[in-house]
């Protein structure tokens, strides 16, 4: 991808995702400054976060192994 495709998809992204908030209550529990709603909202990204790096770890660890790391 060139930065000509790259820059109007991100612009495109966050006009879109300014109007996506999320359900209502989640858009009233940040509009209240709720910490259990704003918890709510983490959640989400918590989780994939997480993922993300165990299966991250993982592969590092197999590439390690197959090399003869360590």
């Amino acid at each position: 991808m060139n930065v000509r495709t790259v820059i109007p998809v991100v612009v495109l992204l966050a006009l879109v995702a300014a109007d996506a908030f999320g359900c209502p209550n989640c858009k009233d529990a940040v509009d209240m400054s709720d910490p259990d709603g704003l918890n709510l909202l983490a959640m989400p990204f918590t989780l994939v976060g997480s993922f993300g790096c165990y299966v991250w770890r993982e592969m590092r660890r197999q590439q390690r192994e197959q090399s003869g790391g360590r």
